[in-house]
C-alpha cells in the first residue's frame, strides 16, 4: 500500500515537473518578440517594419513571400528576420520592408522606386488583383493589412488596377506606437488590364497623430476586427441557449436512466431473495462476460493513451489561453505551445497505455508503446509530408524550411520518444491490477439477435449528435478564426463549451452502454470508445458544410490543407472523446455490477 502511494506521489511529482517546464518554456519563450525591446522611441528613431506575406484573401493557407510579387525590391540581399518555431509553422516569413517610417517623422509622397513592369510582371500583378491578394506587414509588432489592387466592372469587361501609393496613419502616445492603419490614394492607381509594359512609380506617405490610448490597449483594435465583440451579447445568448437545451436533455435522460437503474436494483435484489432457479435477464445475466478483456487490446490501450494525452494537451492549452498567453497576434504562440506541450505530455500517453495494457494481462508491451506513439503522430506525419510537398510545389510559405523540420524531428527524438518510453515503463511497473466485481466465465455467451439500430454505426450516430449539437454554434467562430481572418478572443466561452462537451459525451456514452448491456450485448469496450469519439466524425462532416457553404476557399492547395489538417484534428477529437467515453462507461459498469450480488 505504501509502495502504491509512493508511485502516485512520484507520478504527481513528474506531472508537476512537466507543468513547471511548460510554464517556463511558454512564458519564457513565447513572448520573445513582444519583450525583445521596450517599444519606446525618441523622435527620429528607427521603428522596425517587416513585410510578411501575400496571398489570396479567401485562401489563408496559400501565402507567398512578399517579394514574390514584383514590388520594389531592395538592392542586394533581402534581410530576413529570425523567427521563432511557432511563427515558421504559421507560415510567417518576415523580411525588412523598404518603407522608412521613423518615429514622429511625417512624410509626403516619398518615392519608393520607379520601375518598368514587364509583361510577365503585369500579368503577375493582374492575377494577384484578380484573386484578391492581400499583403501583411508588422510595424513595431502591430499587424497591418492591405490589398494589392482592386477590380472595377465596366459592362462586359473588368478593369484591374494596381495600388502604387500607400499612406500610413500612425497613432502614438508619448514615446510609444499605439496604432497603425493603411490607406490608398485614389489618384495613384495604375491600369494593368492589358498585357503590356508599364512604367510605374511606387510612393508612400506617413502621418503621425497623438492619441490618449494607452500602450496596454493597443491590441484591443484587433479584437474589434472580429465579429465577436460586436455581437458578444448574441454570441453569449446563443451559447447559453444551446448549453441549456443540451443540459436539459441530458438531465432528462439522466433522470430516466436513474429511475430505470433503481428499478433494476430493486428487481435484482428481489430475485436474489426469491428462488435461485429463477432465470436471470437483462444486464445482470451477462455479469460473467461484461469484464472480459476487449479484442485487439494493445491497440485499445494505445487509443486510451493517445486520447488521454490529447485531453491533457487541451486542458493545458485552455489554462494558458485563460491567463492571456494567446493575446491577438502573438505570432506563433499557439503553435509553439502545441508542439512543446504535446512533446512534454507524451509520458502521460505511455503511462496510461502501459498501465491499462498490464491490467489487461498483455505481454508485448513494446508493441503497445509503438502503437501509442504512432497512433496519432503517424497519420499526422503522413498528412504533413503530403501537404508540405504540395506547398513546396506551389512555392508557398506554408512549406517548412529544412531546418524547422530538423528541429521538430529533434524535439520528437529527444523529448517525445524518451518521455513516451519512460511513461510506458512506469505504467508497466505500476501496481495497478484489474479487479472485476464479477468473475469472468471461461467461454463467452452468445449475443442474442438485435435490431439494426442496436448495431455500432447507428449507435455512433446517436452518440455523436447530442455532443455535436452542444458545440455546433461555437464551431463556426472557431473555423472563421482558424481558416479565415477573424480573431478569436473569448476563450472563456470556448472553455465552457469544452467542459459541456466532455460532460455530455461522458453521459451519452454511459446511457448507450447501459442500453447495450440491457439487451445482453456484453461487447461494450470498443463500442464505448467508438460512441464517445463519434463527435469527431460529426465535426469532420461539418468541415464539408463549412468549406462549400460558409467559405470562399478554392484551389487544390487550400482544399488539401483544409481537409488534410482538419482530418487530423477530427481524428484527435475522436481519440480524446473516445477515451472520455470509455472511462465514463468503465466507472459506470463497475458501479452497477458492484451494487448487485454476482455469483
Amino acid at each position: 500500500m505504501a509502495r502504491r502511494g509512493g508511485d502516485r506521489r512520484g507520478m504527481a511529482m513528474a506531472v508537476a515537473v512537466v507543468l513547471a517546464v511548460v510554464v517556463v518554456c511558454l512564458f519564457g519563450g513565447l513572448g520573445v518578440d513582444a519583450t525583445a525591446s521596450n517599444h519606446k522611441y525618441a523622435a527620429g528613431d528607427y521603428v522596425p517594419l517587416y513585410a510578411n506575406k501575400v496571398g489570396p484573401f479567401h485562401n489563408p493557407s496559400e501565402t507567398y513571400m512578399y517579394f514574390d510579387l514584383p514590388f520594389c525590391h531592395p538592392k542586394g540581399h533581402v534581410t530576413e528576420k529570425r523567427e521563432a518555431l511557432g511563427e515558421v509553422l504559421n507560415g510567417d516569413r518576415l523580411v525588412e520592408a523598404l518603407y522608412e517610417l521613423k518615429f514622429k517623422d511625417n512624410k509626403e509622397m516619398v518615392t519608393l522606386c520607379e520601375k518598368t513592369l514587364t509583361k510577365g510582371e503585369v500579368t503577375k500583378f493582374r492575377d494577384a488583383v484578380k484573386n484578391d491578394y492581400y499583403f501583411q506587414m508588422y510595424y513595431d509588432d502591430l499587424p497591418i493589412w492591405g490589398f494589392v489592387g482592386k477590380t472595377e466592372p465596366t459592362g462586359k469587361d473588368t478593369k484591374y488596377y494596381l495600388f502604387t501609393h500607400v499612406h500610413f496613419d500612425i497613432l502614438y502616445n508619448k514615446d510609444r506606437v499605439i496604432e497603425v492603419n493603411i490607406g490608398y490614394d485614389s489618384l495613384s492607381f495604375v491600369d494593368i488590364t492589358e498585357d503590356k509594359e508599364q512604367a510605374v512609380k511606387f510612393t508612400y506617405s506617413a502621418k503621425w497623430k497623438e492619441t490618449d490610448k494607452s500602450y496596454a490597449q493597443r491590441m484591443e483594435k484587433y479584437s474589434k476586427y472580429s465579429f465577436l465583440p460586436q455581437y458578444l451579447e448574441i454570441h453569449w445568448f446563443s451559447i447559453i441557449n444551446s448549453c441549456v437545451t443540451v443540459l436539459l436533455l441530458t438531465g432528462f435522460l439522466a433522470t430516466i436512466l436513474m429511475r430505470v437503474l433503481k428499478n433494476d436494483f430493486i428487481k435484482y435484489s428481489r430475485d436474489e431473495e426469491a428462488a435461485e432457479e429463477q432465470e436471470e435477464t437483462g444486464w445482470k445475466y451477462i455479469h460473467g462476460d461484461v469484464f472480459r478483456f476487449p479484442p485487439y487490446k494493445s491497440l485499445f490501450c494505445a487509443v486510451l493513451g493517445s486520447g488521454t494525452q490529447l485531453l491533457a494537451l487541451a486542458i493545458f492549452i485552455f489554462m494558458l489561453s485563460l491567463v492571456g498567453v494567446f493575446y491577438p497576434y502573438n505570432r506563433g504562440s499557439l503553435y509553439t505551445a502545441l508542439v512543446i506541450i504535446y512533446a512534454l505530455t507524451s509520458g502521460i500517453a505511455g503511462y496510461t497505455a502501459a498501465s491499462f495494457y498490464k491490467q489487461f494481462e498483455g505481454t508485448n508491451w513494446v508493441r503497445n508503446i509503438l502503437y501509442t506513439g504512432a497512433l496519432f503522430c503517424g497519420p499526422l506525419f503522413l498528412t504533413f509530408s503530403f501537404l508540405n510537398t504540395v506547398a513546396i510545389f506551389y512555392n508557398a510559405t506554408a512549406a517548412l524550411p529544412f531546418g524547422t523540420i530538423v528541429v521538430i524531428i529533434l524535439i520528437w527524438t529527444i523529448i517525445t520518444a524518451p518521455l513516451l518510453v519512460l511513461g510506458g515503463i512506469a505504467g508497466k511497473n505500476s501496481k495497478a491490477e484489474f479487479q472485476a466485481p464479477c468473475r469472468t466465465t471461461k467461454f463467452p455467451r452468445e449475443i442474442p439477435p438485435l435490431p439494426w439500430y442496436r448495431s455500432t454505426v447507428p449507435q455512433m450516430a446517436m452518440a455523436g449528435f447530442l455532443p455535436f449539437s452542444a458545440i455546433y454554434i461555437e464551431l463556426y467562430y472557431i473555423f472563421a478564426s482558424v481558416w479565415g481572418h477573424k480573431v478569436y478572443t473569448i476563450y472563456s466561452i470556448l472553455f465552457i463549451v469544452f467542459i459541456i462537451l466532455i460532460i455530455v459525451t461522458a453521459f451519452i456514452t454511459i446511457a448507450l452502454t447501459y442500453f447495450q448491456l440491457a439487451v445482453e450485448d456484453h461487447e461494450w469496450w470498443w463500442r464505448a470508445v467508438l460512441c464517445g469519439g463519434s463527435t469527431g466524425v460529426f465535426i469532420f462532416g461539418y468541415c464539408f458544410y463549412y468549406y462549400y457553404a460558409r467559405s470562399d476557399m478554392s484551389g487544390f492547395m487550400q482544399t488539401s490543407f483544409f481537409f488534410g489538417y482538419m482530418a487530423c484534428i477530427c481524428f484527435g477529437f475522436f481519440l480524446m472523446l473516445g477515451s472520455v467515453g470509455f472511462r465514463a462507461s468503465y466507472l459506470f459498469v463497475r458501479h452497477i455490477y458492484q451494487s448487485i450480488k454476482c455469483e
